[in-house]
């Protein structure tokens, strides 16, 4: 038997009344890697047969969390960004992602990468409040991404590491 939306939905609703942390976040992360193992879920939101773009599947009227479907036809390359005030969840469904965690590094604006990794089909990855990153996926990937709140309107950092520049916005 599969794993749903709808029980995934569930679940993050239960681990986040209980536990709204990194430990509540990272059993997310988990429970995003099981729906990915889900065929049908795959195939229904996902899948190669699906739309172009970026489209908000789930937003949880109680606690405002929002799980959003990506089918990229391009290749990207995210400017090194965080999430304001929410936490991000990303999981890859079909191709993969780099992922990169950048920290400050005292200078006004300054920021330097800490760790990278790849996040393959079936695996997602965590980043925290305020914990600055940023994606770089192929032409053709495919991903999950669970955010704290719907990130429309919500404030954030974009930051350019080689100039330095540090700017506000708000999507």
């Amino acid at each position: 038997m599969g794993y749903s939306l709808v029980e995934f939905c569930h679940d993050v609703r239960a681990i986040l009344r209980e536990s709204d942390d990194g430990e509540g976040r990272e059993q997310v992360r988990r429970k995003l890697e099981a729906l990915l193992g889900d065929p049908d879920f795959r195939a229904t939101y996902v899948g190669p047969g699906n739309d172009a773009g970026m489209e908000q599947i789930h937003q949880d009227p109680e606690l405002h969390f929002c799980v959003l479907a990506y089918n990229m036809t391009e290749s990207r390359i995210s400017p090194p960004h965080d999430h304001g005030a929410s936490w991000a969840v990303y999981g890859q469904a079909a191709g993969h992602t780099d992922m990169t965690v950048w920290s400050a590094t005292g200078d006004a604006g300054g920021i330097e990468p800490v760790r990278t990794f790849r996040l393959e089909a079936g695996q997602a990855g965590l980043f925290d409040v305020r914990e600055i990153h940023s994606i770089e996926y192929t032409a053709g990937a495919r991903f999950v991404r669970v955010t704290g709140v719907d990130m429309t309107g919500e404030e954030r950092w974009v930051f350019d590491p080689a100039t330095g520049e540090v700017r506000a916005v708000v999507l």
